[in-house]
């Protein structure tokens, strides 16, 4: 599964932010993700979440925990809907929209035993 994003680097480096967090730093906001990138607007919070998609797609496909889990909403401490969406499209999550919270903390827990 691809995702289609402008600019195939962000996505890169992206992946290389997350990974150089210290765990008590993590998660992080969309909006500290954009700003760390250096993204300026239109669309920076859109330009991320379509990174992170490529990013869960890749991490999915060589079966790693999904380092997209790192990065929620401001409005809470949860990604956004999106993250869920193609979560359970990739066969990681349950269909079952009760059951993504749940599954939520336990990619997060994954993902964080691993740094």
């Amino acid at each position: 599964m691809s995702r289609m994003i402008e600019d195939p680097d962000l996505a890169l480096r992206l992946r290389g932010w997350l990974t150089s967090l210290s765990g008590n730093t993590v998660p992080i906001t969309y909006q500290q993700a954009a700003e760390a990138l250096g993204l300026t607007p239109p669309r920076t919070i859109q330009r991320v979440a379509l990174a992170l998609e490529a990013l869960m797609c890749e991490d999915v496909a060589a079966g790693r925990p999904m380092i997209a889990a790192l990065v929620v909403s401001r409005r809470g401490d949860l990604p956004r809907q999106g993250f869920f969406e193609l979560a359970v499209e990739l066969g990681r999550f349950p269909a079952d929209p009760t059951q993504h919270e749940a599954a939520y903390r336990q990619e997060l827990a994954r993902i964080m035993e691993q740094r």
